[in-house]
């Protein structure tokens, strides 16, 4: 299933199994990011923070198990601060040793600097963030009405926006502590996916460059399941740009290839932009299209449970 070699990055195989895929339910995904944004903005140490992370463990305990969620508490140093972060962890299938792994980023960020009009206020985190928790939160009802044929592991990171502009040093903070700190030694899956930006009007994803470098075979596997779909426009066959983003962190210190599906521009100078609503006030609920979030948890579905043989060894 995986072939590794010191200088390529793992080639995998995927076919069509001809397994039944259920249908991953849009409207609930746009549940889940109002319910979200009633909490307000998730910024660290902020009681909108501390509300959410209940909110989570109560959401993934019902449909995990409670024996299969755990919820990674640690604290760290940022911009003179001591930041309580958490980490949630759920796992589906925990029985099975060949495993894929599933991960967004549920903080807000903690000031808006792309908004002329309020810099220093929190962003609500709609789509940077919420789109993405709301995708993984569905799956995990999925999950747990229909048992996927692989385990998966879903992992909500702390922190991955709390650092200011240009400074990647307090960025990524929920990954990096769970990269150096895994709660499960030895935790090898084949590959994981991160979801970040995916419910925004007008989404669009082409192939980041990371992702290319680390899983080209997954990306492109993904991409052609969304074309299948007809989803064509939204899943670019096209070069993205390289996005610094918890995948690197994943990938660098764990060595598990992990791809980004996330929404992001090439302008014409090849240079690379976001939507006009990123790191602002409005990146609220109304920027949210559930349709985009639907599509991409339609590919997802089929990816896990029709298109990757699990009748080989990872």
């Amino acid at each position: 299933m995986l072939t590794i070699s010191c200088s390529e990055p793992p080639k995998f195989n995927f076919t069509n199994q001809g397994r039944d895929v259920p249908e991953f339910d849009a409207d609930n995904t746009y549940k889940y990011v109002e319910e979200q944004l009633a909490f307000g903005p998730r910024v660290p140490n902020s009681q909108a923070h501390r509300e959410a992370i209940q909110y989570f463990n109560a959401h993934f305990r019902q449909m995990a198990g409670d024996q299969s969620v755990f919820v990674q508490s640690f604290k760290t140093e940022a911009y003179g601060d001591s930041l309580q972060l958490y980490n949630v962890i759920a796992s589906f299938s925990p029985e099975k040793s060949d495993r894929i792994l599933l991960a967004a980023h549920w903080d807000s960020r903690p000031r808006s600097e792309m908004d002329e009009s309020a810099p220093e206020s929190p962003v609500p985190g709609a789509d940077d963030g919420g789109s993405g928790v709301a995708v993984l939160m569905e799956l995990a009802r999925i999950f747990r009405d229909t048992p996927p044929p692989i385990g998966v592991d879903i992992i909500l990171f702390d922190g991955e926006d709390y650092g200011e502009s240009g400074d990647l040093q307090y960025y990524f903070l929920g990954s990096r502590h769970w990269g150096q700190n895994p709660p499960v030694e030895g935790y090898n899956p084949r590959f994981g996916i991160l979801l970040d930006m995916v419910g925004g009007k007008g989404a669009q994803f082409p192939k980041e460059g990371y992702s290319m470098e680390y899983a080209p075979s997954l990306v492109n596997e993904i991409w052609r399941i969304g074309e299948e779909f007809g989803y064509g426009d939204l899943f670019l066959d096209e070069m993205g740009q390289k996005v610094a983003d918890d995948h690197i962190i994943v990938q660098r210190i764990t060595g598990i290839p992990m791809i980004n599906i996330i929404h992001h521009y090439v302008n014409d100078e090849g240079t690379l932009e976001f939507a006009e609503y990123w790191h602002t006030q409005k990146d609220d609920i109304d920027i949210i299209d559930k349709d985009v979030m639907g599509k991409v948890g339609s590919v997802l579905l089929e990816l896990i449970y029709n298109r990757i043989p699990t009748d080989e060894l990872p």
